[in-house]
Protein backbone atom coordinates (compact mmCIF):
# COMPACT_ATOMS: atom_id res chain seq x y z
CA UNK A 1 0.00 0.00 0.00
CA UNK A 2 1.11 3.49 -0.72
CA UNK A 3 1.31 6.89 1.68
CA UNK A 4 -1.02 9.49 0.65
CA UNK A 5 0.22 12.74 0.48
CA UNK A 6 -2.58 15.56 0.03
CA UNK A 7 -1.62 19.16 -1.69
CA UNK A 8 -3.43 21.89 -2.67
CA UNK A 9 -2.66 22.55 -6.32
CA UNK A 10 -2.30 19.80 -9.10
CA UNK A 11 0.59 21.28 -10.66
CA UNK A 12 2.34 20.99 -7.26
CA UNK A 13 0.97 17.57 -6.97
CA UNK A 14 2.99 16.43 -10.20
CA UNK A 15 6.27 17.94 -9.05
CA UNK A 16 6.07 16.64 -5.63
CA UNK A 17 5.29 13.14 -7.08
CA UNK A 18 8.44 12.97 -9.09
CA UNK A 19 10.43 13.96 -6.01
CA UNK A 20 8.72 11.13 -3.80
CA UNK A 21 8.78 8.59 -6.09
CA UNK A 22 7.30 4.94 -5.45
CA UNK A 23 5.50 4.49 -2.51
CA UNK A 24 3.90 7.55 -2.51
CA UNK A 25 0.66 8.79 -4.31
CA UNK A 26 0.14 12.31 -4.42
CA UNK A 27 -3.43 14.40 -5.17
CA UNK A 28 -4.42 17.65 -4.98
CA UNK A 29 -7.44 19.08 -2.85
CA UNK A 30 -8.42 21.93 -5.02
CA UNK A 31 -8.11 24.44 -2.30
CA UNK A 32 -10.41 24.47 0.42
CA UNK A 33 -12.96 21.37 0.95
CA UNK A 34 -15.49 22.28 3.41
CA UNK A 35 -17.15 26.05 4.51
CA UNK A 36 -19.68 27.97 5.85
CA UNK A 37 -22.88 27.33 3.86
CA UNK A 38 -24.15 30.64 1.53
CA UNK A 39 -28.14 29.95 2.22
CA UNK A 40 -27.41 30.95 6.27
CA UNK A 41 -25.39 32.69 8.72
CA UNK A 42 -24.42 29.28 9.67
CA UNK A 43 -22.83 30.87 13.15
CA UNK A 44 -24.23 30.10 16.40
CA UNK A 45 -23.96 33.40 18.09
CA UNK A 46 -25.57 32.20 21.44
CA UNK A 47 -23.16 29.56 21.78
CA UNK A 48 -19.34 30.12 21.55
CA UNK A 49 -20.12 31.18 17.97
CA UNK A 50 -19.88 27.91 17.06
CA UNK A 51 -19.90 27.42 13.36
CA UNK A 52 -21.37 24.59 10.66
CA UNK A 53 -19.25 23.55 8.25
CA UNK A 54 -20.58 21.46 4.80
CA UNK A 55 -18.69 20.10 2.42
CA UNK A 56 -18.42 22.70 -0.64
CA UNK A 57 -20.79 22.40 -3.92
CA UNK A 58 -19.10 21.69 -6.93
CA UNK A 59 -16.13 19.69 -4.62
CA UNK A 60 -17.99 16.50 -4.47
CA UNK A 61 -15.82 14.31 -6.85
CA UNK A 62 -12.23 15.83 -5.51
CA UNK A 63 -14.19 14.83 -2.15
CA UNK A 64 -15.14 11.30 -2.95
CA UNK A 65 -11.83 10.87 -4.74
CA UNK A 66 -10.03 11.27 -1.51
CA UNK A 67 -12.00 9.28 0.82
CA UNK A 68 -11.21 6.65 -1.60
CA UNK A 69 -7.29 6.84 -1.71
CA UNK A 70 -7.00 7.17 1.92
CA UNK A 71 -9.13 3.96 2.75
CA UNK A 72 -6.55 2.31 0.12
CA UNK A 73 -3.48 4.16 1.62
CA UNK A 74 -0.97 2.62 4.35
CA UNK A 75 -0.78 6.55 5.67
CA UNK A 76 -1.78 9.47 4.78
CA UNK A 77 0.05 12.93 4.51
CA UNK A 78 -1.20 16.40 4.77
CA UNK A 79 0.77 18.40 3.03
CA UNK A 80 -1.19 21.77 2.20
CA UNK A 81 0.64 25.04 2.10
CA UNK A 82 2.70 26.47 4.90
CA UNK A 83 0.03 29.38 6.20
CA UNK A 84 -3.18 29.90 7.75
CA UNK A 85 -5.70 28.97 4.61
CA UNK A 86 -3.40 25.80 4.37
CA UNK A 87 -3.22 25.08 7.84
CA UNK A 88 -7.03 25.20 7.79
CA UNK A 89 -7.26 23.02 4.93
CA UNK A 90 -5.27 20.24 6.27
CA UNK A 91 -7.82 20.09 9.34
CA UNK A 92 -10.77 20.14 6.86
CA UNK A 93 -9.16 17.41 5.39
CA UNK A 94 -8.80 15.37 8.48
CA UNK A 95 -12.29 15.84 9.45
CA UNK A 96 -13.26 14.54 6.51
CA UNK A 97 -11.13 12.15 6.01
CA UNK A 98 -11.72 10.88 9.82
CA UNK A 99 -7.69 11.37 10.58
CA UNK A 100 -6.18 11.96 14.29
CA UNK A 101 -5.56 15.59 14.76
CA UNK A 102 -2.79 14.18 17.31
CA UNK A 103 -0.77 12.37 14.87
CA UNK A 104 1.93 13.79 13.14
CA UNK A 105 0.47 13.74 10.08
CA UNK A 106 1.18 17.46 9.04
CA UNK A 107 4.16 18.31 6.52
CA UNK A 108 4.87 21.56 5.24
CA UNK A 109 7.51 22.16 2.22
CA UNK A 110 8.35 25.78 2.34
CA UNK A 111 9.83 25.08 -1.25
CA UNK A 112 8.89 22.66 -4.07
CA UNK A 113 12.62 21.27 -4.72
CA UNK A 114 13.72 18.07 -4.35
CA UNK A 115 15.68 19.19 -0.83
CA UNK A 116 12.63 21.37 0.01
CA UNK A 117 10.35 18.26 -0.09
CA UNK A 118 12.31 15.69 1.32
CA UNK A 119 12.89 17.60 4.47
CA UNK A 120 9.29 18.26 5.05
CA UNK A 121 8.58 14.70 4.94
CA UNK A 122 11.26 13.96 7.19
CA UNK A 123 9.92 16.72 9.76
CA UNK A 124 6.35 15.61 10.37
CA UNK A 125 4.22 17.17 13.05
CA UNK A 126 0.32 18.27 14.20
CA UNK A 127 -1.99 20.30 13.29
CA UNK A 128 -1.15 23.68 14.62
CA UNK A 129 -4.73 24.44 15.78
CA UNK A 130 -3.81 28.05 16.79
CA UNK A 131 -3.22 28.86 13.44
CA UNK A 132 -6.74 26.89 12.56
CA UNK A 133 -8.47 28.73 15.10
CA UNK A 134 -7.08 31.97 13.84
CA UNK A 135 -8.42 31.08 10.27
CA UNK A 136 -11.78 30.02 11.39
CA UNK A 137 -12.60 33.69 13.89
CA UNK A 138 -11.32 35.43 10.44
CA UNK A 139 -13.98 33.28 8.26
CA UNK A 140 -16.59 33.74 11.15
CA UNK A 141 -16.06 37.48 11.39
CA UNK A 142 -16.29 37.72 7.72
CA UNK A 143 -19.25 35.92 7.69
CA UNK A 144 -21.42 37.64 10.83
CA UNK A 145 -20.06 41.35 9.83
CA UNK A 146 -21.42 40.34 5.54
CA UNK A 147 -24.79 38.91 6.40
CA UNK A 148 -26.19 41.07 9.43
CA UNK A 149 -24.29 44.76 8.93
CA UNK A 150 -24.85 44.31 5.13
CA UNK A 151 -28.85 43.87 5.53
CA UNK A 152 -28.74 46.77 8.15
CA UNK A 153 -27.56 49.26 5.34
CA UNK A 154 -29.94 48.59 3.28
CA UNK A 155 -32.69 48.83 5.34
CA UNK A 156 -31.07 52.55 6.57
CA UNK A 157 -29.51 53.56 3.56
CA UNK A 158 -29.47 52.00 0.23
CA UNK A 159 -29.84 48.25 -1.15
CA UNK A 160 -26.54 46.93 -2.65
CA UNK A 161 -24.22 48.45 -0.11
CA UNK A 162 -21.40 46.10 1.78
CA UNK A 163 -20.07 46.00 4.87
CA UNK A 164 -16.89 43.48 5.73
CA UNK A 165 -14.37 42.40 8.49
CA UNK A 166 -11.73 45.30 7.53
CA UNK A 167 -13.90 47.61 4.93
CA UNK A 168 -15.83 48.57 7.62
CA UNK A 169 -13.12 49.67 10.40
CA UNK A 170 -11.00 51.16 7.53
CA UNK A 171 -14.22 53.41 6.28
CA UNK A 172 -14.43 54.59 10.46
CA UNK A 173 -10.94 55.59 10.45
CA UNK A 174 -11.42 57.62 7.29
CA UNK A 175 -14.15 58.85 8.44
CA UNK A 176 -12.69 59.69 12.26
CA UNK A 177 -9.85 61.18 10.51
CA UNK A 178 -11.95 63.62 8.38
CA UNK A 179 -13.79 64.50 11.48
CA UNK A 180 -10.71 65.69 12.94
CA UNK A 181 -9.54 67.65 9.57
CA UNK A 182 -13.02 69.66 9.67
CA UNK A 183 -12.92 70.33 13.61
CA UNK A 184 -9.17 71.97 13.30
CA UNK A 185 -9.26 75.09 14.28
CA UNK A 186 -6.07 76.98 12.16
CA UNK A 187 -3.57 79.33 14.29
CA UNK A 188 -0.98 81.07 13.63
CA UNK A 189 2.38 80.59 15.17
CA UNK A 190 6.17 81.57 14.49
CA UNK A 191 9.49 79.49 15.06
CA UNK A 192 13.37 80.70 15.56
CA UNK A 193 16.08 78.92 14.42
CA UNK A 194 19.56 80.01 13.95
CA UNK A 195 23.11 78.88 12.62
CA UNK A 196 25.83 78.98 14.96
CA UNK A 197 29.78 78.41 15.04
CA UNK A 198 32.12 78.24 17.09
CA UNK A 199 35.44 81.10 17.67
CA UNK A 200 37.31 78.08 16.85
CA UNK A 201 35.54 76.68 14.16
CA UNK A 202 34.23 77.74 10.80
CA UNK A 203 31.69 74.74 10.94
CA UNK A 204 27.84 75.83 10.66
CA UNK A 205 25.42 73.64 12.72
CA UNK A 206 21.83 74.85 13.29
CA UNK A 207 19.95 75.08 16.49
CA UNK A 208 16.23 75.53 17.32
CA UNK A 209 14.88 77.80 19.91
CA UNK A 210 12.62 75.25 22.59
CA UNK A 211 12.48 77.36 25.39
CA UNK A 212 12.26 80.83 26.69
CA UNK A 213 12.74 80.96 30.52
CA UNK A 214 12.72 77.91 31.36
CA UNK A 215 9.23 77.39 29.77
CA UNK A 216 8.33 75.91 25.99
CA UNK A 217 8.92 78.52 23.83
CA UNK A 218 5.18 79.26 22.21
CA UNK A 219 5.28 82.28 19.88
CA UNK A 220 1.88 83.73 18.99
CA UNK A 221 3.08 86.47 16.50
CA UNK A 222 5.48 87.90 14.27
CA UNK A 223 5.14 90.58 17.30
CA UNK A 224 6.36 87.78 20.01
CA UNK A 225 9.20 86.19 17.42
CA UNK A 226 10.56 90.22 16.94
CA UNK A 227 10.97 90.68 21.10
CA UNK A 228 12.80 87.39 21.60
CA UNK A 229 15.28 88.43 18.33
CA UNK A 230 15.95 91.23 20.36
CA UNK A 231 16.94 90.11 23.65
CA UNK A 232 19.03 87.56 21.75
CA UNK A 233 21.41 90.01 19.62
CA UNK A 234 24.48 90.13 20.41
CA UNK A 235 24.45 87.39 22.78
CA UNK A 236 26.98 84.31 23.31
CA UNK A 237 25.67 80.72 22.90
CA UNK A 238 26.93 77.71 24.96
CA UNK A 239 27.12 73.95 24.17
CA UNK A 240 25.79 72.77 27.44
CA UNK A 241 25.79 68.88 25.94
CA UNK A 242 26.56 66.79 23.06
CA UNK A 243 24.90 63.54 22.59
CA UNK A 244 25.83 61.04 19.53
CA UNK A 245 23.92 58.43 17.84
CA UNK A 246 23.63 56.18 15.15
CA UNK A 247 20.99 55.97 12.61
CA UNK A 248 20.09 53.55 9.32
CA UNK A 249 18.00 55.15 6.44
Amino acid sequence: MSELVIVESPAKAKTIQKYLGTGFEVVASMGHVRDLPKSKLSVDIEHNFEPTYIEMKGKEDVIKDLKSRAKKSSRVWLATDPDREGEAISWHLAQLLGLDTEQNNRVEFNEITKTGVQAGMSHPHKIDLDLVNAQQARRILDRIVGYQLSPFLWRKIRRGLSAGRVQSVAVRLVVDRENEIRAFQPREYWSIDAKLTAKSSRKVFSAHLAEVDGKKAELASGADADKILKSLDGADFIVKSVKKRVTSR
